[in-house]
C-alpha cells in the first residue's frame, strides 16, 4: 500500500509539474496569439508531426491517419497502435497468440480478452471472446484500413458498448474515392513490401473504380506471410510463422440527401502442426493442433443528411462471424490422453449480429449550443458450445444519449448516459436463462483559455454486464462489474509560439479506474488502477519535427478477503521520442527511441529496455516516379533481445523492411 501511495503522489507531483509548464508558454502565447489581421494568411505552411495531438476535446483520443500507417509499415493492427500511450501488447508481431491491452485492461496471457477494450470494424464488433490460450483473434490486414481512432477508458465509449474500461479501438475501412479524388475514373494501387526477420513478404492490391461522382466501387486483396522469427540472439521465437490472405469489397452510393455503404472483409488463416497454447506459456503439455481460421466483417451504413441542423441520421447493420476449428496432432503432447484433451480439439464459431441507429442533431439553445447524439442499438451474439466455451445467445438492446454543450466563453460541458439490457439463453450443459441491466453514464467538464491552454476533468460509470462465458458460474451470471474511471488533465495547442509558423501540441492526462465485483479474473475481487499520459508533438516550418508519448501506470488487486496484491496485468512505465526531418515533400527521415522502464510485480522484476527504431520515406512528386512511394524501415536497430512486460515470448531482433507502392 505505501508503494501504491508514493506512487498516486509521484503521478499528481508530474502532472502538476507538466500543467505549468503548459502555463508558461500559455502565457508567452498569449501576448503573440494572431491579431484579426494575420488570420487570413492561409497560404502558410505550418510544420507537420508524424501524428495531431487531439487537444480540442477532453477525451483521451488517438487517431492514426493512412500516412502513419503507411509509414510504420505494421504487419498486425496491434502493431499499428503500439505507439499509443496506454496501449501495450502481447505478442503483437502476429496476428495468432497476440492482443491489445489498454490501461492495464484487455488481452492477457492466458486469455485473448477481457471484455474492456471495444474493436470495431465499421462499426461490427470483433475479437472480443474470452477463448482459452488463443488470442484477441482479431485476424486482418492493417492495408485495408485508412484510418483508426483509440480511445482510451470509459470517457468517450458510451456511443459504442458498455463494460469498456480500457477503451476503444475503431477501425475505418478504405474507400474508393480517396484514390480517385471523388472523380469519375478509376485508380489501382499496388504495394509491395518484404522485411529480413524472417522471410517477410506483404502485397496489397487496391482497385478503386468510380463510375460516377454518386457511385464507387473498391477491392482489395492483401497477402502477409512470415516464418518463424528470431529474436536479438539469433534464437527462434516459437509460433511466430504465418500467412495471412484478406480481401475487402466496398460499395458506396450517393443520391441528393442520402448515402448508403457496403463493406466486407474476409481473413483466413490455416496453420499446421502447431502449438494448441498461441501464448507458449504451458511448454507444450497441451500438445499442438491443425488450427483453420476465418474472420468475416460485413456493414450495411445508411446515412440520411438533409439541409438541417437537426437531422444526421445513421441506420448501419452489421456482423461479425469468426469460425476457429482445430484438429490435435496425435502423440504431440505426453500428458494428453488418446485424441488429446478436449478443449484443445474444440471447433469455435461466435457471430454477432448489431443495428445502430443514431442521429445527431445540432441545437442552439440561448448562451449553448449542443451536439446532440442519440440512438438505439439490438445487439445479438450466437456462440457455438465447445469444450471450455459455453455455447447460447446474448441479446442486447441499448439506447444512448451523448451531448456536447459549447458555451460561449470557452467551457465544454459534455454528458453521457447508456442504457442496457440483456438476456442470455444458455444451450447444451447450461440450458438456463439470465436478465441483467444497468445504467452508465458520465460527463466531461473542458475550458479553454484564448492563449489555447485547456484545463478538463471527468467522470464515467459503467457496468460489464454477465457473458456467455460465465453460464458455468450461476453467481456470476448475476453479478455485473462496476468500473468507476476519475480523470484530470490540461492541453495546449499553439502556432507560431518559437519561431514564425511552428507548431506545438502538449496533452497530459491523469486517471483513476476501480472495478469492483470482479469476475473476469480468477481470485480477483477488486483492481485499483491510476495512470498519467503525455501526448506532445512539435514542429518548424523547416520540416523538423519531434514528438514523444509518455505512460506511467501502478495498480493493485484485491482477493476476496482484502488482501492486496500487485495488479497481475499491469505495464510497464514507457516513453517514445520521434525525431524527424521532412526534405520538402520528398523525402522523410525519423528515428524513434521506445524505453521501458524495469516493472516489479509482487517481488519479480521484468527487465526494462530501451529501442531504436529507424524510418526514412521516399516520395517522388514529378517525373515517371511520380506515384511511387519508398519505404524504408529498421526495427530493433541495436538488435537487443528484450521481453515486452506483457508478452509471453521475445520480441523480435532488428527487421528491416522495404515497402514500394505505386498508383496508376
Amino acid at each position: 500500500m505505501t508503494n501504491t501511495i508514493y506512487g498516486k503522489a509521484a503521478l499528481k507531483s508530474a502532472s502538476a509539474l507538466l500543467l505549468a509548464l503548459a502555463v508558461q508558454p500559455a502565457a508567452f502565447a498569449q501576448d503573440n496569439t494572431p491579431s484579426d489581421d494575420t488570420e487570413f494568411l492561409g497560404t502558410l505552411t505550418l510544420g507537420e508531426s508524424k501524428r495531431e495531438v487531439q487537444t480540442d476535446t477532453a477525451t483521451a483520443l488517438t487517431i492514426i491517419d493512412q500516412e502513419e500507417a503507411d509509414d510504420r509499415q505494421a504487419g498486425t493492427i496491434a502493431e499499428l497502435i503500439d505507439s499509443v500511450p496506454g496501449v501495450n501488447l502481447v505478442n503483437g508481431s502476429t496476428p495468432t497468440g497476440s492482443g491489445i491491452n489498454i490501461r492495464g485492461f484487455g488481452a492477457n496471457g492466458t486469455y485473448g480478452t477481457d471484455q474492456k477494450v471495444a474493436i470495431l470494424v465499421d462499426n461490427a464488433s470483433v475479437g472480443s471472446e474470452e477463448l482459452y490460450r488463443i488470442g484477441t483473434q482479431l485476424y486482418t490486414d492493417p492495408s485495408l484500413y485508412k484510418n483508426v481512432e483509440v480511445i482510451r477508458g470509459t470517457v468517450g465509449s458510451f456511443e459504442y458498448g458498455s463494460g469498456i474500461v480500457g477503451g476503444v479501438v475503431k477501425l475505418e475501412t478504405i474507400d474508393a474515392s480517396d484514390m480517385t479524388g471523388g472523380e469519375p475514373g478509376f485508380a489501382f494501387r499496388q504495394t509491395l513490401g518484404a522485411s529480413t526477420n524472417r522471410d517477410g513478404f506483404n502485397s496489397s492490391s487496391t482497385l478503386a473504380i468510380q463510375p460516377t461522382e454518386n457511385f464507387e466501387l473498391l477491392g482489395n486483396f492483401s497477402w502477409r506471410q512470415q516464418t518463424d522469427q528470431e529474436d536479438g540472439s539469433g534464437n527462434d521465437i516459437p509460433n511466430s510463422a504465418f500467412e495471412l490472405p484478406s480481401f475487402l469489397l466496398k460499395a458506396r452510393y450517393a443520391a441528393g440527401d442520402h448515402r448508403l455503404t457496403a463493406s466486407y472483409t474476409n481473413s483466413e488463416t490455416s496453420d499446421r502442426d502447431v502449438p494448441y497454447d498461441s501464448f507458449g506459456t504451458t511448454s507444450g503439455a497441451f500438445g499442438n493442433v491443425d488450427r483453420d481460421v476465418v474472420s468475416q466483417t460485413t456493414s450495411l451504413a445508411y446515412n440520411f443528411n438533409p439541409v438541417s441542423d437537426f437531422i444526421d441520421l445513421d441506420a448501419i447493420v452489421s456482423y461479425a462471424n469468426q469460425e476457429i476449428d482445430q484438429e490435435y496432432v496425435e502423440g504431440s503432447s505426453p500428458f494428453a490422453p488418446p485424441g488429446g484433451f478436449a478443449v484443445v480439439s474444440a471447433d469455435q464459431q461466435y457471430e454477432t449480429t448489431k443495428l445502430t441507429v443514431k442521429n445527431t442533431a445540432l441545437l442552439d439553445t440561448g448562451p449553448f449550443s449542443h451536439e446532440l447524439r442519440t440512438g438505439v442499438e439490438v445487439i445479438e451474439k450466437e456462440r457455438l458450445e465447445a469444450s471450455s466455451a459455453p455455447g447460447g445467445t446474448d441479446t442486447r438492446f441499448a439506447l444512448f444519449v451523448v451531448d456536447q454543450i459549447e458555451f460561449a466563453d470557452g467551457w465544454t460541458f459534455s454528458p453521457a448516459l447508456r442504457f442496457e439490457t440483456s438476456e442470455i439463453e444458455g444451450n447444451g450443459a447450461y440450458p438456463q436463462s439470465y436478465d441483467n441491466d444497468a445504467l452508465m453514464g458520465g460527463a466531461s467538464l473542458r475550458y479553454e483559455f484564448q492563449s489555447g491552454f485547456a484545463l478538463f476533468g471527468s467522470y464515467a460509470h459503467t457496468e460489464s454486464l454477465p457473458i456467455i462465458d460465465d453460464l458455468s458460474n450461476p453467481t456470476y451470471m448475476e453479478q455485473p462489474e462496476i468500473g468507476d474511471t476519475f480523470e484530470l488533465g490540461s492541453s495546449y495547442s499553439q502556432h507560431d509560439l518559437f519561431a514564425a509558423n511552428d507548431a506545438f501540441s502538449l496533452k497530459v492526462n491523469v486517471y483513476q479506474t476501480d472495478l469492483d465485483d470482479v469476475t473476469s479474473y480468477s481470485g480477483v475481487s477488486k483492481i485499483e488502477l491510476s495512470g498519467l499520459e503525455i501526448e506532445s508533438s512539435y514542429a518548424m516550418q523547416s520540416g523538423l519535427y519531434v514528438d514523444l508519448n509518455a505512460n506511467l501506470v501502478e495498480g493493485d488487486e484485491l482477493d476476496g478477503d482484502g488482501l492486496e496484491s500487485d495488479w497481475r496485468n499491469l505495464p510497464a512505465d514507457s516513453l517514445r521520442f520521434t525525431l524527424g526531418k521532412r526534405f520538402s515533400d520528398l523525402i522523410d527521415l525519423s528515428s524513434e527511441v521506445l524505453a521501458a522502464d524495469d516493472r516489479t510485480l509482487n517481488g519479480q522484476t521484468d527487465t526494462g529496455y530501451v529501442t531504436l527504431n529507424m524510418r526514412a520515406n521516399l516520395t517522388p512528386q514529378d517525373g515517371i516516379l511520380e506515384g511511387t512511394s519508398f519505404r524504408l524501415g529498421i526495427e530493433n536497430v541495436l538488435d537487443h533481445t528484450y521481453t515486452p512486460a506483457l508478452a509471453t515470448r521475445t520480441a523480435p531482433g532488428r527487421n528491416v523492411k522495404l515497402t514500394v507502392a505505386r498508383t496508376f
